[in-house]
């Protein structure tokens, strides 16, 4: 970790004196490329930040002494409300917690893709993979298209590209061995058809062996670890020969009773009551967490690109994953760096990602260092988003 004395963020020329300007003054930064700067000076003009070694004549200034910024999470695996209503109340449930984006992964259809292009106030932004694309599931939701022919996979493709999706989202998974998973004479055309479409495909995967069978088809990302087994050397070695392939860890619940206080006051009763039940001592899923733990921590080490990503609905989520990440052996500017800069740079989002000046003003104050403790993100004292503060006096739900 790279350490900047003084304040980043040096002028070129001085700022207008313009009312919207405000200086948040004195707070540790953490800029989420890895560089941290003391007592630094974050300038706001608008929803954007600027760049100033001081507080420029006029502006509002903010005295953030003792706490500590860092830009507002990006969540690159959610499965969001398919109703207008309550994709609107989960986007804003996400900015409550410090979440400024969230990708929607194959479950979304596309009735509601417009909301992409919508800034609403106060609401995380929108991604989506539309429908994705899996094997007959008989049973399961019919949300995903189901395809038996590479054929069918390809027009699969086809109608997603119509409707500009975000990427492509494929299941090559048994579920438990209850169906038959899409396979290389599937999951390739698929692939390669996305590509000539000029999107990139991410797989939700279990298994090892397919996980190298999608590397060599030439997949962008995977929306889990592998799962079965501990990974090989072998694997780790594809890691390094494809440096753009990306991993969403997307780790399970660890197993252990831990202390659920810090989310009571953003949920309801009824959801913390829900919460709490399942707060339990579970060997089994400690085992589960294990294999993923591990698999993380030798890829990390590897170098490979790894961004943040919750899997379901909990917009609280990013929290109890980062703590997970770093369990599993990741260092918390790591985590960080993978929720934000990293998030940022795979869902496309020129501006947002670091505290950088253009960028846009998506930011979370905190009441102490997550750098000392990864759950300090939970401590959250403001969120800022496109430069306004998020209205936190009630959750959403």
């Amino acid at each position: 970790m790279r350490r900047i004395a003084a304040v980043v963020l040096l002028a070129a020329s001085a700022l207008p004196a313009y009312a919207q300007i405000t200086a948040y003054e004195g707070a540790r930064l953490i800029v989420g490329d890895g560089r941290v700067v003391e007592n630094g000076t974050l300038v706001v003009d608008g929803g954007r930040i600027t760049q100033a070694a001081s507080a420029p004549a006029g502006a509002k200034r903010v005295d953030l002494k003792g706490k500590t910024v860092m830009p507002m999470i990006i969540d690159c695996h959610v499965h969001l409300a398919t109703t207008r209503e309550g994709l609107l109340r989960d986007l804003k449930a996400r900015a409550y917690w410090g979440v400024s984006a969230a990708l929607s992964m194959g479950l979304d259809g596309f009735e509601n893709l417009d909301v992409r292009k919508q800034a609403l106030p106060g609401a995380a932004r929108f991604f989506s993979a539309g429908r994705g694309i899996t094997m007959p599931e008989a049973g399961r939701t019919t949300a995903p298209f189901w395809v038996t022919t590479a054929a069918e996979g390809r027009k699969a493709v086809d109608e997603d590209a119509a409707r500009h999706v975000d990427i492509i989202k494929i299941w090559v998974d048994t579920r438990d061995g209850k169906y038959k998973k899409l396979g290389p004479d599937l999951y390739g055309p698929i692939i390669d058809e996305a590509h000539k479409r000029g999107l990139r495909v991410i797989a939700h995967l279990f298994d090892l062996e397919d996980a190298k069978g999608l590397v060599r088809a030439g997949v962008d990302a995977f929306a889990h670890g592998v799962r079965d087994k501990d990974i090989d050397d072998e694997f780790v070695a594809m890691f390094k020969a494809h440096p753009n392939l990306v991993l969403t860890p997307n780790l399970p619940e660890r197993g252990v009773k831990v202390d659920l206080g810090w989310a009571k006051a953003g949920l309801s009763p009824e959801d913390f009551a829900k919460l709490e039940k399942t707060n339990v001592d579970d060997p089994k899923a400690q085992a589960f967490y294990g294999i993923q733990a591990r698999n993380l921590a030798r890829l990390n080490a590897a170098g490979a690109r790894i961004i943040l990503g919750t899997d379901g609905n909990r917009p609280w989520g990013p929290h109890e994953e980062m703590q997970d990440m770093v369990v599993a052996g990741m260092t918390p500017m790591q985590v960080i760096v993978a929720a934000t800069r990293s998030g940022a740079e795979f869902l496309r989002i020129a501006d947002a990602g670091t505290l950088e000046a253009g960028k846009s003003a998506d930011f979370i104050v905190l009441d102490a260092n997550p750098l000392d403790d990864i759950t300090n993100t939970r401590r959250i004292s403001q969120v800022v988003l496109r430069g306004a503060a998020v209205d936190r006096s009630q959750p959403v739900h």
